[in-house]
């Protein structure tokens, strides 16, 4: 998924992800408050892009105006969930992040204390469009023998709620 341009359909895997913030300390371990008296959370992580950015000018040469996790603080909630660096943010709690400026992501971001995403991630496998002749086929099978240590233990499965 090469430069996707907000507004037109996209069509990838998506990965879905819930984030709990944790509630934000001061260095006396005191929670620390909004000015508004609410409760201040943390997730963990740092966002850059939107549709108000320019990507020719992202450090990380991200190819379009997505939203995308550009740093993650070890050992905070994004870390646990398994947001990973780079995914871009497709969706949070409902809100399109495709046809969001910085700063509406970030409010959005900000606003609740648990974050349901859904993450496009370099390197997941492109969907396969109907009339393909391996639709409905397997794309990759999996062996035990041939699995990498990390994954030979049951992951948990997701399902995406509509």
């Amino acid at each position: 998924m090469a430069g996707h341009t907000a507004g037109e359909p996209l069509e990838c895997y998506s990965i879905p992800i819930v984030l709990e913030k944790e509630h934000d300390i001061d260095q006396h371990g005191n929670p620390m408050r909004e000015p508004d008296g609410k409760p201040r959370y943390r997730c963990g992580f740092r966002i850059g892009g939107g549709i108000d950015q320019d990507p020719s000018q992202s450090p990380q040469g991200y190819p379009d105006k997505g939203v995308y996790v550009t740093y993650i603080h070890d050992n905070s909630p994004a870390a646990r969930c398994g947001l990973q660096l780079h995914d871009k943010i497709l969706q949070v709690n409902g809100k399109d992040f495709t046809l969001v400026t910085h700063k509406q992501a970030v409010e959005s971001i900000r606003k609740k204390p648990v974050l349901k995403m859904l993450v496009y991630r370099k390197g997941v496998p492109p969907l396969q469009k109907p009339g393909n002749p391996m639709a409905g086929h397997t794309q990759f099978q999996a062996y035990p023998h041939h699995a990498p240590q990390q994954y030979a233990t049951q992951q948990p499965q997701f399902q995406p709620q509509y």
